[in-house]
């Protein structure tokens, strides 16, 4: 044990822990890249068009230009997110967009993801510059390839 570590109550789970901590990271980046095929879906279904409505009525202008980004991040970021695959990279990019929409669009509503706040973005922002910070991971093409960015 690391001096300043916390000790555990029940020392028999500290290889429980070991064993599923890579793991437990995985299904992390796995589901976030879930999370953010799922929520460009809509955006498909309306059409760049009225994305591009949608940005520039929030003051993100060209509105074409940030609806054709955002559909790109969360649609190839997220499947490259799945798979480990320059996951430095999109997860970054990802937290950058989750950033922009905090202020832009989220941030006067308050917190709570109800009202259209920026509760959703503000945790899917941190957990992805987590992910930007520590990598694909051990079950990622990233690591199978030897890098990353």
């Amino acid at each position: 044990m690391a001096k300043g570590e916390a000790k555990l109550l029940y020392p028999g789970l500290a290889d429980f822990y070991k064993t599923w901590s890579p793991i437990a990271y995985t299904i992390v980046r796995v589901v976030v890249g879930i999370v953010m095929i799922m929520h460009v879906l809509p955006k498909f279904n309306a059409g760049p068009a009225a994305i591009a409505a949608y940005m520039a009525r929030n003051g993100l202008e060209p509105g074409l230009a940030f609806a054709f980004a955002s559909m790109f991040l969360e649609s190839v970021g997220g499947a490259c997110l799945i798979l480990g695959l320059f996951t430095r990279f999109f997860a970054a990019a990802l937290a950058i967009e989750m950033l922009i929409a905090f202020f832009a669009v989220h941030y006067a509503k308050g917190f709570g993801v109800m009202a259209g706040g920026y509760e959703f973005v503000l945790v899917l922002g941190v957990v992805l510059f987590a992910i930007a910070l520590r990598g694909g991971g051990p079950y990622s093409i990233d690591r199978q390839i030897g890098k990353e960015l």
